[in-house]
């Protein structure tokens, strides 16, 4: 019997929200109408889908194995609404671009505003999370566009460079390593202001301390750069973040780039996308933005 799509996105929005209530609610229908429509798909499909938990609704086996099918019927159901809405002109749809917080917060504002001034009618949506949540997003299809800072390994996405992007040592004004140049030994006596696990900058970091044989005494995790370059500003110990990212801080004095001979890091931003599916009208506009052709040279 083919599955009743209205019925399906029923029960996704009450296993995605974890009430009936919650559902009703979003979808502007009586929570008793939810109600019997998940009971006519469960009975339809012939498999429990939900059972009550100690937090609320959660989805049963069978029902986690329908939601990774649902979140990939209803991703193509928006990527088509998309291409109409393109034959119109980009008059209607939505973009949701996912990016690791570096991007986000640095490179990325400049391109949706470019995007927005050009498609004003595209509902923009920004996810942002750390490399390996937005790589997990994007296989959930959650995203339409992806960009991280970090490297992703795996066979369902590909990953292409997009930009490089320099890190640099931070200190606060006084410290000590600010004066003159330094060996990278010297930076073992420090205490290192980090990213979390899962962060592309923080691998990006481990991997040159090692690569020059250097382990801090210390670290304080922080859960992204602008904590990172506040704490720094504290005087509680050094960091490694984005030359973009501290820009602004070092101009105004508040950071000072500590000089360490030898110590060059730098790292490629990275887009992902899902191997075989087709971008929706909106990204392919978007990827423009991203790329955008390179003038020819006049001969």
């Amino acid at each position: 019997m083919p599955l009743n799509l209205h019925l399906l996105r029923l029960f996704t929005h009450v296993a995605e929200s974890g009430s009936f209530s919650a559902a009703a609610e979003r979808l502007h229908i009586s929570q008793p109408a939810v109600s019997k429509g998940v009971r006519e798909f469960e009975a339809q499909v012939g498999s429990r889908l939900l059972e009550r938990g100690p937090g609320g609704v959660v989805p049963t086996g069978a029902g986690e194995m329908l939601l990774r099918h649902a979140a990939m019927l209803f991703a193509t159901e928006r990527a088509a609404e998309e291409d109409l809405a393109a034959l119109r002109g980009l008059t209607k749809g939505s973009l949701t671009v996912g990016a690791s917080t570096t991007i986000a917060t640095y490179f990325l504002p400049p391109l949706l505003g470019r995007f927005h001034r050009a498609h004003p009618h595209i509902d923009l949506s920004i996810r942002i999370a750390n490399t390996s949540a937005i790589a997990n997003l994007l296989l959930a299809r959650e995203l339409d566009i992806a960009l991280v800072e970090g490297p992703v390994e795996d066979s369902a996405i590909e990953a292409r460079p997009w930009r490089v992007d320099e890190l640099i040592v931070i200190a606060p004004p006084g410290h000590r390593l600010t004066y003159g140049t330094h060996k990278a030994a010297a930076l073992a006596d420090e205490v290192f202001i980090v990213r979390e696990p899962g962060s592309g900058t923080r691998e990006v970091v481990w991997a040159a301390l090692a690569e020059h044989h250097v382990t801090p005494r210390a670290t304080l995790e922080a859960g992204n750069t602008e904590t990172i370059k506040q704490i720094v500003m504290a005087g509680l110990g050094i960091g490694i973040v984005s030359r973009a990212a501290a820009a602004d801080h070092l101009t105004l004095g508040r950071l000072v780039k500590i000089d360490i001979e030898g110590f060059q890091v730098s790292r490629t931003l990275t887009r992902l996308s899902l191997r075989g599916r087709q971008p929706s009208a909106a990204a392919k506009a978007f990827e423009i933005l991203l790329d955008p052709p390179r003038k020819q040279s006049k001969r």
